[in-house]
């Protein structure tokens, strides 16, 4: 039956932002050297929490420092009867992450996070960057999650994404710099320079030959190639059929084999994600296959950047506080403790330090809880694991006072220079990691990447920052 590119695409497991130039794709010696020039042998794996996480939950005020904001905490979420959310002092004392910079507030990550806790202790590898925001935010999942994954929050209709544009200006039509755990490309990568896989399981990522006469293949696989490399000889529609066809067909045959090659040499390691038995343990191990083949010098396999996702987020109801039976907790666990055996597995193949990991949400939640859970709310914390990262806690906790709320509740977005709370603009994380990471000079991410707002700098973003302690 015949069906659409797009279907073609899916079938197959790859998704192209850009273009592709034929069968030799990934037998090219000059790629893999291409993709190391950027990036050097570093690797940079985005994850999504989906539905908006509540922040004030993931990163608790423990005590009030100098100020109040545990009285202000206990005061907004109701203790554990009743649907009630509020953690503990008492909870939290195993998993305290350091000290808000503005108030001296200890503070603790929510209990569903202890693999990032034991991390953070054992190798300081756990930054939390609070307050993380953009002007005139929205409370539309779609809209916010835009926000965030274009980097162009005010009005934007960039249509690309901030990893995207990155890797426009970095790699061409020829090269794959990027592997999403996906059905389709995540946000921030999407661009129309190069190219990115998606695929959910490596084992199943598999060229689409029909289901008849199975004995063929070999056969279908060269007249496949012929075809295509004849196509991309061509021009126009035809061409562009031909190479992402025989790119396909080339990060089939490369890509698909990780999953074998991972299982035979990392059994142990593979066990431990499976035995959290979470779909996002399942899905960082195959960032993890792709990691160890160009690690092993895997012919054709060169990505350097990831994205994987967790649902689950939007809790208005029955979120729980500590209670391991809350959804709260079982969402936050499933990425902490899958992020922690993800971050041994790197560190047993001595790479921990060449990885660094990015957590976000698309909004965080209200301060005052509704009935038993949390509606909509503005800034939340952003989260950077890694071997490298600088552990501990950085940027201003929201001034969650009822009096500084806006009306309907939520904190407060300031640029305003000397203002104790002033937020982290999302710009600015995003920045820190070009620079710092990708090894991307200050004067190409504005305006190259981002570009800077109008309007009152106190409310407004106008002075980069791409500095942030948490990288060094």
């Amino acid at each position: 039956m015949p069906f659409t590119r797009r279907q073609f695409l899916k079938r197959s497991g790859l998704l192209a932002a850009g273009s592709f130039l034929g069968p030799g794709l990934f037998a090219r010696p000059f790629l893999q050297q291409a993709l190391a020039d950027t990036l050097g042998d570093r690797f940079f794996v985005v994850v999504f929490l989906s539905g908006g996480n509540d922040g004030l939950n993931t990163v608790v005020p423990a005590s009030n420092g100098l100020g109040s904001l545990r009285t202000q905490y206990a005061d907004a979420r109701s203790a554990s009867t009743s649907g009630g959310i509020q953690i503990t002092p008492a909870q939290l004392q195993n998993t305290l992450i350091g000290v808000d910079p503005n108030t001296g507030a200890q503070l603790g990550l929510h209990p569903g996070l202890a693999g990032l806790s034991r991390l953070q202790n054992q190798y300081d590898a756990v930054a939390v960057i609070q307050g993380c925001g953009y002007p005139d935010w929205s409370l539309s999942h779609e809209e916010s999650q835009n926000a965030f994954e274009s980097g162009y929050p005010v009005g934007s209709t960039v249509g690309t994404g901030w990893v995207g544009r990155f890797l426009a200006t970095q790699y061409g039509s020829v090269d794959v710099p990027a592997v999403n755990i996906r059905d389709s490309v995540a946000g921030e990568f999407v661009q129309s320079a190069t190219s990115v896989i998606a695929v959910q399981r490596l084992a199943g990522f598999e060229f689409p030959y029909d289901d008849e006469y199975p004995g063929d293949s070999a056969s279908k696989r060269a007249a496949f190639a012929d075809l295509y490399a004849s196509a991309g000889g061509a021009s126009g529609n035809l061409r562009g059929v031909g190479n992402v066809g025989a790119a396909a067909l080339s990060s089939a045959e490369s890509y698909q084999p990780l999953h074998a090659l991972y299982q035979a040499d990392r059994a142990s390691a593979s066990a431990a994600y499976g035995g959290l038995n979470s779909g996002f343990a399942r899905r960082l191990r195959e960032v993890a296959k792709v990691i160890y083949g160009v690690h092993t010098n895997q012919p054709g396999v060169h990505a350097r950047y990831f994205e994987l996702n967790q649902g689950g987020f939007d809790t208005h109801s029955d979120q729980g506080g500590a209670d391991p039976n809350g959804a709260h907790f079982g969402q936050l666990a499933s990425v902490g403790n899958a992020i922690e055996v993800f971050y041994e597995d790197m560190r047993s193949l001595g790479i921990e330090d060449k990885v660094c990991v990015l957590v976000w949400s698309e909004f965080a939640r209200r301060i005052q809880q509704n009935e038993s859970g949390t509606d909509h709310g503005s800034q939340g914390p952003m989260l950077a694991i890694g071997g490298a990262v600088n552990g501990g806690v950085y940027g201003n906790h929201p001034n969650i006072d009822p009096a500084a709320l806006y009306g309907d509740g939520n904190t407060v977005y300031s640029q305003a220079a000397g203002d104790p709370f002033r937020s982290t603009d999302i710009r600015d994380v995003y920045g820190t990691i070009l620079k710092h990471w990708m090894n991307l000079p200050a004067a190409s991410i504005v305006p190259g990447i981002f570009a800077a707002d109008s309007g009152d700098p106190a409310v407004s973003w106008q002075s980069p920052n791409f500095d942030l302690p948490f990288l060094p």
